[in-house]
């Protein structure tokens, strides 16, 4: 750094400006071994003797005491001094004052000219011409920096005149305009310059810290000739504009009062991402996943996925109906997957384009979660064989905070897809032709933009005139290729009008071959039992409790964790996260590979998991006992994830959408952060199969419970859930002998609240076992994850035992059933409590109490045998929150349709309020008391009407 401050300089503090970090270092290491440095002057002219004059002094006595680069630089600056050259190089003393001030000019003038050259590397985007229209600067801003030439008397700004526009310079190593060149004239120095970085190419790059990344950049953009195409380049490049441009015109022509977000005004985007999509082929990819907004969604799928532009003709015949289930969704939102080759390589290679709601980035991490798990499933540790890319739009890109939550998961070890490329159209650069759609009036708003746009000639034909002029193509090899294409779509516009064509099944971005049929026959709609051997649970459960590594020293409070796992071990019963372990390892041992997600799931938010050892006393050396199991069990994968909810739950969403052979959970640090991630659960996972036909087993494990910690750690809003569940709750059903199963078929996602850890355990693996995949919404304990009642019984778990959607009343109270005067039904921690509160007042004969795990698809079989079971009590519904939230508004008329409205259900709980609880712990008490009282009050509802 003390050579730094030694270096002339006549550009002052400008020069903090000019110098990259990087550059520091890399000037410190050259001046001393490796040639001239990156320039760096930092005093004006007429200051006193600096490094670089003492360097050359030292050279004039022996030119071997410099690097060979600085001899050739020195010996240069000499010639142009017209010194003596055997005098300039062999001295016997140092130079006269006047040899010595020409000598030391020349010297500045070419680290003048260093500076000049970073000036362009560092702001030549300022004056890029980026605007098509003409009526924008690239940075919004008309003022050129002063240290950028434009004009010949900015050359004084670096002390040089227009007579020194023809003398030789010599270029330092941190350029490559002079291609094998080592010297030019200052003159053709700005012209490769401003060809480079000021032309219709603007490059920001000297920000990055990466001296191997800038250099690569400056080569492959500096280097002369390198950013010419061939002929046959240029051919392919108009003839995928052909395609881009006239598949718009299509549209526009057969459905001109159809909104379609078309590329007009970005055409270009078409080859550029076939380009991208060459080259990674050409490099070893074998599956590219793609996300991007709507606008020019269609044109990708036609000319870049390939799909057959009949499918796509078909969404716009009002007249045709879809063949499949759901509601379907816009045609620019749907999705794609296609395997073929490609043509420039001829290599095999799968495309698929994610899904898309109008949410603009929300596919982002969803890209990344499926890029992942394909990279997984192959071994691709390095993503060599899969890879994303996104596409923005670019006030979406710096305005939506998702694209940071997804940035933010790059180099995380579980998250990280070893790269993106992000394609950023921005909407002026490169225009809209017709505004926001094609249903809009840009001219209210935009009437000087959108004249000019009206008078803008199509890239499509400034390229083929330009190609035409310089013999590339001829006119009539351009007519021709924009007949054959509109050949094409005309006739699978006459194909589309085929109504046996319209499936949605068609639009699939991740199709699971083989999962839904077996022998090519449909999977039988029923449900495997859950249980599993006793010798299974056994063996999980000792792995649990014990250090699969040699010489591992843990935590001496995880010693006493574990030792109470053997002891439950011992007397056959489970605690909650022993239920979890066992449910993951056993789906481990059958080849499905889990993955648990989230904020601090590794050590669980409760400290109750600690699935990841920790040895006190080697740093980051750690133990996952859950994939020491059994020797050829399907791997296990537990992340702490960033900060983030949106983000990771998108990332977890499209993991899952990979592959149905993986159980893969979420887990809330509380159960209602889930609210900062409320797009994805609103437009991926409670829709996705209804729009996008879209199966996805992904679980969310939401803690829940009103247990005084305030309103923001109390309540998953259990309500919001409920409320977009599709079951019908006036709708008698008919009890079939699967009609458990094809409820959970029908249904959009399922929503249970398990009391019990064996009900956890079967819930977990009954979602794999299934013969369908639908979304798993588990509100979690908080307080029962250490509740001494809340234990099971190995009894619960093994082999013929399965999950329970109700669990009924087993105590006295079902032993004499006609004696009992008040029924109560409830769900998960509440009915802990309403035990406790019945045993202290001694009504376990009068009173029953049934508890509801499985919430949605409502079990009305379940509940009608319940209610008939007790014909003389009164029917209550318990819950520990809010009147107008949690599960009362969606119970209360299911209870109405299956006992036909002849017996009211009455509410038991919390008042109605804004907060799902309160922050003071007291007033929780009080509520809680005052609910309870009113559940086993008998006399409550007497005289009251429903």
């Amino acid at each position: 750094m003390s050579q730094l401050r030694l270096l002339p300089s006549r550009l002052g503090a400008q020069a903090s400006r000019l110098l990259a970090p990087h550059d520091i270092q890399m000037f410190s290491r050259r001046s001393r071994s490796s040639g001239p440095p990156a320039p760096f002057p930092s005093s004006k002219r007429g200051g006193s003797s600096s490094y670089m004059e003492e360097m050359y002094f030292a050279w004039l006595e022996n030119p071997q005491s410099v690097h060979k680069s600085w001899d050739s630089f020195f010996r240069k600056a000499s010639e142009e001094a017209a010194c003596d050259p055997a005098q300039s190089r062999f001295p016997e003393s140092r130079p006269s004052v006047s040899s010595r001030i020409k000598t030391s000019k020349l010297v500045e003038d070419h680290l003048a000219v260093q500076s000049l050259i970073r000036a362009y590397q560092i702001r030549g985007h300022h004056v890029a011409q980026l605007d098509p229209l003409g009526i924008l600067d690239a940075d919004l801003d008309s003022f050129v920096p002063s240290d950028l030439i434009t004009t010949i008397d900015k050359l004084a700004f670096y002390d040089l005149r227009e007579a020194d526009l023809d003398k030789e310079f010599q270029l330092p190593t941190t350029t490559f305009i002079g291609g094998s060149e080592h010297t030019l004239s200052l003159r053709e120095i700005i012209r490769r310059l401003e060809s480079t970085y000021c032309q219709h190419i603007g490059l920001e790059f000297m920000f990055i810290n990466d001296v191997e990344q800038c250099q690569w950049i400056r080569q492959k953009f500096e280097t002369p000739g390198v950013m010419q195409f061939s002929s046959e380049e240029k051919r392919t490049l108009l003839a995928r504009l052909v395609r881009s441009m006239r598949f718009e015109d299509f549209l526009a022509r057969k459905w001109s009062s159809e909104k379609r977000f078309g590329l007009e005004g970005c055409e270009v985007m078409i080859p550029a991402l076939k380009t991208i999509i060459d080259k990674s082929s050409e490099m070893g990819i074998e599956n590219v996943i793609l996300g991007m907004p709507h606008r020019g969604r269609l044109n990708v799928l036609a000319n870049v996925i390939r799909k057959d532009l009949e499918q796509i003709f078909c969404q716009f015949d009002p007249k045709l109906e879809a063949a499949d289930e759901g509601s379907g969704d816009v045609k620019y939102h749907l999705g794609m997957y296609h395997e073929r080759i490609n043509r420039v390589t001829n290599r095999n290679i799968t495309l698929s384009l994610v899904a898309n709601p109008s949410h603009l980035e929300a596919v982002d991490p969803v890209v990344q979660g499926k890029t992942k798990a394909e990279q997984f499933y192959r071994g691709d540790a390095q993503g060599k064989k899969v890879m994303s890319i996104l596409v923005h739009g670019d006030a979406a890109f710096a305005g939506q905070g998702v694209v940071y939550e997804t940035f933010h998961l790059s180099d995380l070890p579980s998250y990280t897809t070893n790269g993106t490329v992000h394609v950023v159209v921005n909407n002026q650069v490169c225009y809209r032709r017709r505004g926001h759609n094609e249903m809009d009036e840009p001219m209210f708003t935009q009437p000087l933009m959108y004249k000019q746009i009206h008078r803008q000639v199509p890239v499509l034909k400034k390229y083929a005139d330009k190609l035409i002029a310089e013999g590339t193509v001829t006119l009539q090899e351009f007519e021709e290729e924009i007949a054959k294409y509109d050949r094409i779509c005309e006739e699978a516009y006459g194909r589309s009008k085929d109504k046996k064509i319209l499936h949605i099944k068609h639009w699939l971005d991740s199709p699971w071959p083989g999962f839904f049929n077996v022998d090519g026959e449909p999977k039988s709609m029923t449900c495997p039992a859950t249980g599993i051997p006793e010798d299974v649970l056994t063996h999980i459960g000792e792995v649990a409790s014990s250090v699969p590594l040699k010489d591992f020293k843990i935590h001496t409070g995880l010693s006493r964790i574990l030792r109470g796992r053997a002891d439950m071990i011992k007397n056959r019963t489970v605690d909650w996260a022993l239920a979890e372990y066992m449910a993951f390892g056993s789906l481990l041992k059958e080849g499905i590979h889990v993955r648990l997600s989230g904020q601090d799931v590794e050590r669980g938010t409760f400290s109750h998991r600690h699935h990841v050892l920790h040895d006190q006393e080697v740093d980051r050396r750690t133990c996952v006992p859950m994939n020491h199991l059994w020797p050829d069990q399907a791997p296990y994968t537990v992340c702490n994830s960033s900060l983030s909810e949106y983000g990771v739950l998108g990332f977890e969403l499209g993991y899952a959408m990979a592959s149905p052979n993986a159980l893969v959970l979420w887990e809330a640090q509380f159960g209602d952060f889930h609210n900062t991630a409320q797009c994805i659960i609103d437009q991926f996972i409670s829709t996705g199969q209804a729009k996008w036909v879209r199966h996805n087993g992904i679980v969310l494990l939401l803690p829940h419970g009103m247990e005084g910690m305030g309103p923001e750690h109390s309540s998953a809003r259990p309500e919001r859930f409920l409320q977009m569940s599709n079951d019908d709750s006036d709708a008698y059903p008919v009890f079939t002998e699967d009609f458990e199963v094809s409820q959970l078929y029908d249904c959009n996602w399922i929503v249970v609240n398990c009391s019990t850890p064996a009900n956890y355990f079967h819930v977990l693996r009954r979602q794999v076992l299934l013969p369908f995949r639908k979304p798993l919404i588990i509100f979690t304990p908080k307080s029962l994850l250490r509740h001494p009642e809340a234990k099971s019984s190995f009894d619960q778990m093994v082999s013929g035992a399965s999950f329970q959607r109700v669990i009924p009343e087993d105590g006295a109270a079902a032993q004499t059933p006609e004696q009992v005067r008040r029924l109560i039904f409830c769900t998960g921690k509440v009915y802990y409590d309403l035990v406790k509160e019945r045993s202290s007042q001694g009504l376990e004969e009068q009173v029953a109490i049934t508890r509801l795990e499985q919430i949605s698809p409502f079990p009305f079989d379940l509940i009608k045998q319940e209610a008939e079971k007790y014909p003389g009590a009164e029917l209550v519904w318990c819950q520990e929150e809010h009147k107008n939230m949690g599960y009362y508004d969606y119970i209360s008329p299911r209870f109405m349709t299956i006992l036909s409205r002849a017996r009211p259900i009455w509410y038991v709980g919390r008042d109605p309020a804004a907060a799902p609880a309160t922050g003071n712990r007291n007033t929780h008490l009080v509520s809680l008391k005052k609910f309870l009282d009113t559940a086993f009050n008998l006399q409550a509802f007497e005289g009251k009407t429903f």
